[in-house]
């Protein structure tokens, strides 16, 4: 995912601005929290008064992505439950994924939390805390069907350009497999680089690639040349020592896990659900 600091932040809120991009966010309805109050039920405290405050990193389909000018996603559906749970609204900032990373949003005080499809890693964990796992990904190695590769073996073999997202595990584990990936800034343009012959695999999350090949278009274009189990597993997170939220947040997880909502939003972003993505393994 992009990294270009001088990238301009986004807000997204279900609100309309004088200046700037503004888009619909995803929101529930207000209570506990109140308009006038930055402690929401539970005595979490927000950084803005009646309002989750959401930092991601636009488009990551299925986890969010803007849809008929509302950011909706698996992450959005998730973070809305825990915005319901404190009886506020969520709102979302679109920002660089490098922020992701060392936690500069959330110690600034601009998001309380991140989510962002983010695997979690030991390195991540130095800056940020993570909430329990809330996803098992893998990657996935999309090619033109032209190209004739039928693996990452293959693929490396034939020398073939290979294209990533920037600053992604996925980018960080063609780098190990001795690639010199291609980086590009978004998902989208990953997919864009594939199609314009710019390179002629991508290695990246496979759910993202399940979003991908249901449009006819794609599906007629490229072809799964395999997956990868990497063992990742994404988590949502917040400020060091943030322990309310991340209470929080993790009890949303483990109440969508057991009451059936986690299911029912998996297929209805990600696709056929697979148990194993609701299993209490931790990171």
């Amino acid at each position: 995912m992009t990294t270009f600091s001088g990238r301009r932040t986004r807000v997204l809120a279900a609100t309309t601005a004088t200046a700037g991009l503004v888009l619909v966010a995803a929101c529930t309805s207000s209570g506990n929290g109140g308009s006038g109050s930055k402690t929401a039920a539970g005595g979490v405290e927000l950084v803005k008064p009646g309002q989750l405050t959401t930092c991601t990193h636009l488009p990551y389909p299925p986890f969010q992505s803007e849809i008929n000018g509302k950011v909706q996603g698996f992450d959005v559906s998730m973070i809305d439950l825990v915005a319901k749970d404190l009886g506020v609204k969520q709102q979302i900032l679109d920002t660089p994924f490098e922020n992701f990373k060392t936690g500069a949003f959330l110690n600034s005080g601009e998001c309380d939390l991140a989510a962002a499809g983010m695997t979690i890693t030991a390195e991540r964990k130095k800056n940020v805390d993570f909430s329990d796992p809330y996803f098992d990904a893998t990657q996935a190695l999309l090619v033109d069907k032209n190209s004739g590769i039928t693996s990452l073996a293959d693929a490396k073999a034939k020398k073939v350009k290979l294209g990533a997202q920037a600053q992604t595990t996925g980018e960080d584990y063609a780098k190990k497999q001795g690639f010199d990936p291609v980086s590009f800034e978004s998902s989208d343009a990953v997919l864009n680089g594939l199609r314009t012959g710019q390179v002629k695999a991508v290695v990246i999350d496979y759910p993202v690639v399940q979003g991908w090949l249901k449009k006819k278009a794609n599906a007629n274009a490229f072809k799964l040349a395999g997956q990868i189990n990497t063992g990742e597993q994404y988590g949502f997170t917040v400020k060091k020592g943030n322990t309310k939220l991340l209470a929080a947040v993790n009890k949303a997880i483990k109440n969508a896990k057991a009451d059936g909502t986690y299911k029912k939003l998996y297929e209805k972003w990600i696709g056929p659900y697979n148990a194993a993505a609701a299993s209490p393994s931790a990171s």
